[in-house]
């Protein structure tokens, strides 16, 4: 097998894993149109791997907020708090649908502080939510 098919094959039985979903914002690269992007959960510039264990399927706007962070300010409590870990950690844990599903609010310091590094209630996104909860595509059933 090739290195190219090998990497192919990575990444999609990544995103299958992560229903074709980002791992942060939830939104789906089927109604987004288009493909997620591995994230390197511990960023190569902090020692991080492109081993299987370290990625996970992410939007580029999720990602590039994200940027080589680890962790960011919760808002609440304004102490560092770690990035929430989309392959180690449940999203219903750390974050809830509010406003109808339009809006994403973090319940610990980890999901608190990740809705605000990663701007995950963007203007943009919250109004692409609204229609997608009107065409029945959102939020998705399994984020509890």
């Amino acid at each position: 097998m090739s290195r190219h098919a090998d990497t192919a094959g990575r990444e999609e039985r990544l995103l299958a894993q992560a229903g074709y979903r980002c791992g942060y914002c939830r939104s789906s690269q089927r109604i987004m149109g288009v493909r997620l992007i591995l994230d390197h959960l511990t960023p190569r510039a902090q020692g991080g791997t492109d081993d299987e264990e370290n990625l996970w399927p992410s939007c580029q706007p999720c990602n590039g907020f994200k940027q080589a962070r680890t962790e960011a300010r919760d808002p609440v409590s304004e102490s560092m708090a770690p990035l929430f870990n989309p392959r180690h950690q449940r999203w219903g844990e750390h974050f809830a649908w509010v406003a109808g599903g339009r809006r994403i609010e973090g319940r610990t310091a980890s999901g608190r502080a990740t809705v605000a590094a990663l701007r995950l209630n963007r203007e943009e996104l919250v109004e692409a939510r609204a229609l997608w909860i009107e065409a029945g595509w959102h939020p998705p059933a399994d984020d509890v």
